[in-house]
């Protein structure tokens, strides 16, 4: 049974289970489900338009030899089906436009007329399956030929390491050399967001002025005036709905603190009001220049945060890239905080306003214990939330104006208390690995992101030609 860590400003030690059991896992299941729904008053953001389009091909001879990998013991056609059907199940569950050429290619003029069909209708990501050891080259001729399309070659330990040199150098190439059928979908899911991020808008609520693109990724930032958001919120009624969100919320915490009932109803409409702006002005994410607001977003922002929607704060577009990342390649959301060092620990204290409950991912029914308290102005709402301590944890700075990220490693040490201690309301601590001095981590608004996702964030840096660098 995995635990939520133990919490010295509340004593929390309740296990996922007991969290959930805690009136009933399937009513609070279906409490919380209720979040989602009011099409009156969240019609929802804006989707981006189309899907992206990933081609699959298969090299291999038309009839496998019997001394060879995979060999006489494996059946390379239904190895192929097994393959196809797995990426076939991630395009459904990512909404991806799969384009399988069934027909292996093995012969030099059908490798030609593949290479000539990529060049007049690029993909928009290619998976070439190698499934022959003795038919490299016409992987490494696909690899080298096949323009500036981005390129994951599959091998299911059909080579050897020299056959696995192809594309170590490549840009925007990745080799996926493993026996593991089911890496296929995070292939799939590597592509996909190299797609998501170029088609993505954040609103901006800050100053307006015209859109930027944030060239290293594709991703659109879209500004408008403060005063919108606060001419709609004025629309927004405290309705029966607005109040059972609040309602929800303040049910499910360990403790509610300083927050009045008024002001946890206030950030139920800041939630709403997140939607209708995004709605709106199509677009599918929110960042607020938010510092010193009187009833702050960062209830809102969590929601938006477990929902897989960006909720970015103080208008910092780091972090957005970040969280884009994040949740497009792992299904989940970080926490975007201020780093202060604890060099007594020699510790990473990471501290906001705002975090996801639902660390483990969007699909997993865990939320993590969470106390309602207030915000820098003394005033409003916003979440405590109480990290699992013991379980790893990834810290990332991604750089929005140049393809570079910052990527490391440790485990969450403990939640910071308050009081005495004094800081953003979710503060926690971690220990980095082979880190000598956390002053010498890089970066602002860091995220960390439960789980160890170090290699994965490699892998797509590797097939998006992206830097990475160490995070100290």
């Amino acid at each position: 049974m995995s635990t939520c860590g133990s919490c010295k400003a509340s004593g929390c030690s309740m296990s996922r289970r007991g969290f959930l059991a805690a009136g009933g896992a399937a009513a609070m299941a279906a409490e919380l489900g209720l979040l989602d729904f009011a099409p009156s008053l969240c019609a929802g953001e804006s989707e981006p338009a189309g899907k992206p389009v990933v081609r699959v091909v298969f090299v291999r001879p038309d009839k496998e030899p019997i001394v060879s990998w995979p060999g006489g013991n494996c059946d390379v056609p239904a190895q192929q089906a097994l393959f196809t059907k797995t990426l076939q199940d991630a395009a459904k569950a990512l909404d991806v436009q799969l384009e399988v050429r069934a027909e292996p290619l093995y012969k030099n003029e059908d490798v030609a007329a593949f290479l000539e069909q990529l060049k007049k209708t690029p993909p928009d990501g290619l998976i070439v399956c190698a499934q022959s050891l003795f038919l490299w080259q016409p992987v490494n001729d696909i690899v080298q030929k096949r323009g500036d399309i981005p390129t994951i070659v599959y091998s299911h330990v059909t080579g050897f390491t020299s056959n696995l040199q192809c594309a170590r150098t490549t840009p925007k190439t990745y080799m996926g050399a493993t026996h593991e059928v089911e890496w296929l979908a995070f292939a799939l899911r590597m592509l996909r967001t190299l797609w998501r991020l170029k088609t993505t808008r954040i609103l901006m609520v800050t100053n307006a002025g015209p859109d930027v693109t944030l060239k290293p990724w594709g991703t659109v930032l879209h500004p408008i005036n403060r005063p919108r958001f606060e001419e709609e919120y004025k629309k927004v009624e405290e309705s029966s709905e607005i109040r059972a969100i609040a309602d929800l919320y303040t049910q499910h915490a360990e403790k509610v603190v300083e927050p009045t009932r008024q002001e946890i109803v206030n950030a139920a409409k800041n939630y709403v009001v997140c939607h209708r702006l995004m709605q709106a002005e199509k677009c599918q994410g929110i960042s607020i220049a938010c510092l010193g607001w009187t009833d702050p977003v960062c209830l809102a922002f969590s929601r938006l945060l477990d929902k897989g929607i960006v909720g970015g704060c103080e208008g910092d577009a780091n972090p957005i890239i970040g969280e884009l990342l994040t949740m497009s390649l792992f299904n989940r959301a970080g926490f975007i905080q201020d780093p202060s060092p604890n060099t007594v620990n020699n510790t990473l204290i990471g501290a906001h306003c705002t975090s996801p409950l639902k660390l483990e991912g969007f699909d997993n029914p865990y939320r993590a214990p969470y106390m309602l308290r207030s915000y820098h102005t003394r005033t409003g709402c916003s979440p405590q939330v109480l990290w699992p301590v013991g379980k790893e944890v990834t810290v990332l700075h991604a750089d929005a104006n140049s393809p570079q990220i910052w990527v490391g490693t440790g485990r969450v040490r403990s939640n910071i208390p308050q009081p005495p201690t004094g800081c953003c309301r979710t503060s926690v601590e971690i220990e980095l690995n082979g880190v000598a001095d956390t002053r010498d981590v890089k970066g602002f608004h860091q995220l960390f992101i439960l789980g160890n996702l170090e290699r994965m964030f490699k892998a797509y840096a590797q097939l998006a030609d992206i830097k990475v660098h160490p995070i100290a």
